[in-house]
């Protein structure tokens, strides 16, 4: 299987940006789609974003559209994920997860440690 490691989060102000790294490791990278989660406490993990092996394909959750964008470098094994126009509510951990299919009914069995977002009102 495949070691993922977040980074890049951190505190920001509501309308700010951020932008969330994965690093991979341990297997072919570009075998892999890719997604971005969160879950915020209390709360249910929620699917933020996928992107496909080549990342010539991506989807979106519906709360994130036109903010936030997910890119791939197979040559880093590093996989982003570019949020803008942050609000308070999308405090969470966000997780990136690794999975052999690609699409909305794909099962992730990799993830990472998760970073820490928080968006500060």
């Amino acid at each position: 299987q495949v070691q993922l490691v977040e980074s890049g989060g951190g505190l920001v102000q509501a309308g700010g940006s951020l932008r969330l790294s994965c690093a991979a490791s341990g297997r072919t990278f570009s075998d892999y789609a890719m997604g971005w989660f969160r879950q915020a406490p209390g709360k249910e993990r929620e699917f933020v974003a996928t992107i496909s092996y080549s990342g010539g394909r991506t989807q979106y959750g519906d709360s994130v559209k036109g903010r936030f964008t997910i890119s791939r470098d197979n040559a880093k094994n590093t996989v982003y994920l570019q949020m803008n126009s942050l609000i308070p509510e999308e405090t969470a951990v966000y997780y990136c997860a690794a999975s052999l299919d690609y699409g909305l009914a794909a099962s992730y069995p990799c993830w990472g440690q998760g970073t820490q977002v928080t968006v500060s009102s």
